[in-house]
């Protein structure tokens, strides 16, 4: 009974085929899978990058150069958010929606609700001494 063993300097050899053999499956694997899903290959790059540079730190020179950027991105925002909101207000009015509208119309139902409250209070007292009104 013999045992066929490679020979010692054909191990290597093998080994090295296997390797590469296996590099080219690993490399034919992400190919299929880029070609499968691309866009999750963008998401998945993009954010590396957030993450990258929100780890690394910001050097005087971005901070010198992009302070303005942000400061006028802040300014936008803000006009952007005032517009809205003067442009909401303004809509609302031509409709009739105005604070003292909603204030006329809560002292309406505060008092619709007091009315009720006291029309079934006085219906009660009624019904319990069995007086009616309609006889």
């Amino acid at each position: 009974m013999t045992e066929s063993r490679p020979k010692p300097a054909a191990a290597p050899h093998n080994r090295l085929d296997r390797t590469r053999d296996a590099a080219g499956d690993a490399a034919r694997r992400t190919i299929d899978g880029i070609e499968a899903n691309p866009l999750g290959i963008v998401v998945g790059g993009l954010a590396v990058g957030v993450l990258a540079g929100a780890l690394l730190p910001r050097s005087a020179r971005e901070k010198e150069l992009l302070a303005p950027v942000g400061r006028r991105l802040g300014e936008t925002a803000r006009a952007a958010l005032d517009t809205a909101k003067a442009q909401g207000l303004s809509e609302l009015e031509s409709r009739g929606f105005t604070r003292d509208a909603a204030r006329e119309q809560v002292k309406n139902l505060i008092g619709g609700l007091g009315q009720a409250a006291a029309n079934a209070g006085t219906a009660a007292a009624k019904s319990a001494t069995g007086r009616t009104d309609d006889a």
